[in-house]
């Protein structure tokens, strides 16, 4: 059987695999920016605290995918979880340490021009702050989106969605006629989707950052 007589008898399970591997790099996506930011936020003006917080997330990295699952399963099982808990805190690093770098370098004179007009803290932060610092924020979450993309496979080794469980059923079954068939579609389904998600990513930056700040 040809690759592409696979992928056509096998359409349907491939697309609820992609939809699914689509929807969990999506949500931890969301989870890591929210927690990213607020630690960046609230890091960012001591430079040890903010050097830790990056110290922090950049272990966690380190730490190999499978080991990583492996490790949550005893803790919160098979299935979704450990894919969720697992992708949010790999998709810290990048978020948390450009958003530290951004609020870093906006121009202090700009902040006070706030200040003097009465902005609050918060008003300082939320149209000021985070607006200028939002180009290498999204930076972070672009990157981090690329790697989840590929470590989000691994989620199959503990029964979670996505596209990891057509890679791990074909090299659980290296040698019969369709194993590297279900390799490929995995793999190439994955790489469809990191550039899909990146494409918006880049619209999403011509949407919302001034073209004063992109120059």
């Amino acid at each position: 059987m040809s690759f592409w007589e696979y992928v056509a008898g096998r359409h349907t399970q491939l697309l609820i695999d992609t939809y699914q591997h689509a929807s969990a790099v999506f949500q931890c996506m969301v989870l890591a920016t929210l927690i990213g930011v607020l630690v960046g936020v609230l890091t960012y003006r001591s430079e040890w605290v903010g050097n830790l917080a990056t110290t922090a997330t950049a272990t966690i990295l380190t730490v190999p995918s499978l080991a990583m699952i492996g490790l949550l399963i005893p803790i919160v099982g098979l299935g979704v979880a450990p894919t969720v808990v697992a992708l949010t805190l790999y998709g810290l690093l990048p978020i948390v340490r450009n958003a530290v770098v951004g609020l870093r370098g906006v121009d202090p004179t700009l902040v006070d021009a706030a200040k003097g007009i009465g902005m609050s803290r918060a008003a300082r932060l939320f149209k000021v702050e985070l607006p200028l610092a939002w180009p290498p924020i999204l930076t972070g979450i672009r990157v981090a989106t690329q790697m989840l993309m590929g470590i989000a496979a691994i989620a199959a080794f503990a029964s979670g969605p996505g596209l990891g469980n057509e890679i791990f059923r074909g090299i659980a079954s290296l040698g019969s006629a369709n194993a590297l068939n279900q390799v490929l579609a995995g793999t190439l389904g994955i790489v469809i989707l990191a550039l899909l998600f990146d494409a918006a990513y880049v619209l999403i930056g011509r949407l919302t950052i001034p073209r004063g700040i992109r120059a």
